[in-house]
């Protein structure tokens, strides 16, 4: 064999480890992005999980001393909401406007799970006829993800009571109203409403739209909140349960799950850890062993091949001396 024919196959078997291994190293990208999208949502929502607060509600033990160490944390924290029956269990925030914390969460801390925030229109004493408290519509139970269960004539009957914890003191909540609007609704989005007759036309708006109502008595002298999330039945589809703030306090008569134990708390607290971490390390991460293993099975099938040719050769030689 000619010294151009030795040269061309040398050049076609090195052009064919080029593609090989540029395929190789294309698959295990295409998995290495895989698990790392399901790893990061999996992070997301565990960052989510109300459980991860609960050391920092305001209870009749600590007198809301862990509740006023979160406040050191991030002074914008100033209430707490819970609604029995669903793992709507949070601090309250309020920012500057309506985005502060779109993606940031009650530590002050980046986070795509947000908060839940008052309406920066809104007064933090709950003093207004009407108060929005906005949260992101997530799945597995998170932040408000089960608003949208309330749809359902059975889940709004069951849940009727909730509380909400400012000014130093819980206040109890009734749910009166469960409805679905568009974003952009100004008759429903809107605050400030002092003149009783507007109050009253803000009722009747409310029922209008309710898919399911309740009768409390509620009237225009009353205070109402209102909580809102996005809806998957429409595009700018917003899904709102309504309450009236109330000087009673009901018991939770659903049952509890037990707190988190010290390894679910150590993994929220790596799931934390992991969300603050920039989106390029992250990947390199990832990357870098999937780069070791293919280089590793590189030198391995290299190592395979060698070995085939020197004992194709050693045979050969054996032949011909035989």
């Amino acid at each position: 064999m000619n010294i151009a024919a030795k040269a061309g196959k040398k050049t076609i078997r090195l052009v064919n480890g080029i593609v090989d291994t540029a395929v190789m190293i294309m698959v295990f990208l295409l998995i290495a992005v895989g698990f790392y999208a399901i790893w990061d949502s999996k992070q997301v929502y565990q960052a989510a999980n109300s459980v991860r607060y609960e050391a920092y509600k305001p209870t009749e033990e600590n007198e809301g001393a862990s509740f006023e160490e979160l406040r050191a944390v991030n002074p914008d924290v100033f209430s707490w909401l819970e609604v029995y029956g669903t793992n709507i269990n949070y601090p309250v925030v309020q920012g500057g406007d309506n985005m502060r914390y779109v993606n940031t969460n009650a530590e002050g801390k980046y986070s795509l799970s947000g908060a839940i925030f008052l309406d920066y229109r809104c007064s933090r004493d709950f003093s207004d006829f009407s108060s929005i408290l906005y949260g992101h519509h997530m799945e597995k139970s998170a932040m408000f993800g089960e608003i949208g269960n309330f749809s359902d004539k059975g889940y709004f009957e069951e849940r009727r009571y909730g509380t909400l914890y400012y000014g130093g003191e819980e206040h109890g909540l009734e749910f009166f109203a469960f409805l679905h609007t568009d974003a952009y609704d100004d008759t429903v989005f809107k605050t400030n409403i002092t003149k009783k007759e507007a109050r009253q036309a803000y009722l009747d708006r409310i029922f209008e739209l309710a898919l399911h109502t309740r009768e409390i008595g509620i009237t225009a002298d009353d205070h109402i909140v209102l909580l809102s999330t996005c809806s998957s039945v429409s595009t700018n589809g917003r899904d709102i349960l309504v309450g009236k703030l109330t000087d009673d306090i009901h018991g939770d008569f659903f049952e509890k799950d037990e707190p988190g134990d010290k390894v679910t708390l150590a993994v929220d607290k790596l799931a934390d850890f992991w969300t603050q971490i920039p989106i390029w390390i992250k990947v390199v991460a990832i990357i870098i062993p999937f780069m070791l293993l293919i280089l590793l099975l590189s030198l391995i099938a290299n190592n395979k091949k060698r070995y085939k040719k020197q004992k194709k050769s050693a045979h050969d030689i054996l032949r011909k001396g035989g």
